[in-house]
């Protein structure tokens, strides 16, 4: 497996994705079903989830190839309800549910990406409330532009390094050669899919808000959708627009509006990776022969897409 370079965009060094996190309600099971499904090397909270009390909520970290997963849930109490439904991470699960939450990135310039993003009228909030007018701390760690101002993509901004991240370990190189030979055939992570419902001033955003590189554009008849491709950092984000109410990406639309939507995966055998999935009772659809589909019900509603296409003007294709 070829390690992926870590590459930056913009003056501000927006560089490596942290992790994408998925929302559940139980961390140990979706935990256990990355693992077994995906071959996820877990590396924070292998024995049992971490707990965070300011947030209440309990999460794992995990290796997926080249892309880290953050599972996580919201304390529950006896009655199986959300313990603490005005915090962040129970409001979204009680309006959500299990359901793909957000994206982080490592930024060298925190505080310059931030007054950037604020003279472009990106709404920041304080951490304990109200608005951002301008950033002058030099120490500031990381900050949340408001989805409202992001076209719906709940994203971390830090410089925070995570603990024991194994693509900053020596030892990177083997393990991502061992995930590498997993039946799935995964040769590394695509993008992630954010549906919008006006593609054009949604590319506007992060071009001028957050300096993002257009790669390729196209319609994709067999998802219904037109779309936009842009470098974020090292890794790609693709704005996805239904054409058709009705397709699962229209309807995902109209119930949640902006949302981050889907994840997808270079695979270098969509056979072999039916096969496997065949093999673990996770159903899948092709709507051609190149790209096969998860359903979501099979993966906590998550929809994954595998693929052996290549992406015109990919900057990461070997």
């Amino acid at each position: 497996m070829a390690i992926k370079p870590v590459t930056k965009t913009s003056e501000f060094g927006i560089g490596q994705m942290i992790h994408v996190i998925h929302m559940t309600d139980d961390v140990q099971q979706l935990k256990t079903w990355w693992e077994d499904v995906f071959g996820g090397y877990t590396y924070m909270g292998m024995d049992e989830p971490n707990y965070l009390p300011i947030e209440d909520r309990h999460a794992c970290l995990l290796m997926v190839n080249d892309l880290c997963v953050e599972v996580m849930a919201p304390a529950m109490n006896d009655a199986g309800e959300v313990n603490s439904p005005h915090l962040p991470v129970g409001k979204f699960y009680s309006k959500f549910g299990r359901h793909l939450h957000s994206v982080g990135y490592y930024v060298d310039d925190v505080v310059g990406l931030g007054n950037h993003m604020i003279d472009r009228g990106i709404y920041i909030g304080k951490p304990g409330g109200g608005k951002v007018e301008q950033m002058d701390d030099p120490n500031l760690m990381y900050f949340y532009p408001s989805p409202k101002d992001t076209a719906g993509l709940m994203v971390e901004i830090s410089k925070h390094r995570m603990p024991n991240d194994p693509r900053e370990k020596a030892e990177w190189s083997s393990l991502a050669s061992v995930m590498s030979a997993h039946p799935l055939g995964i040769e590394r992570f695509s993008f992630v899919t954010l549906g919008v419902q006006d593609l054009e001033p949604a590319v506007k955003t992060y071009v001028e808000a957050m300096k993002a590189v257009p790669v390729s554009e196209g319609i994709d008849e067999d998802l219904g959708s037109k779309y936009v491709i842009l470098q974020l950092g090292d890794c790609l984000l693709q704005l996805a627009q239904p054409l058709e109410p009705t397709s699962a990406l229209g309807e995902h639309v109209a119930t949640y509006r902006n949302c981050i939507y889907s994840l997808r995966f270079k695979v270098s055998d969509v056979d072999a990776a039916e096969a496997w999935l065949t093999k673990k009772n996770v159903k899948t659809t092709r709507p051609r022969p190149g790209l096969l589909v998860i359903d979501p019900n099979d993966a906590f509603n998550a929809p994954i897409f595998l693929s052996s296409e290549e992406i015109e003007g990919d900057p990461f294709a070997s």
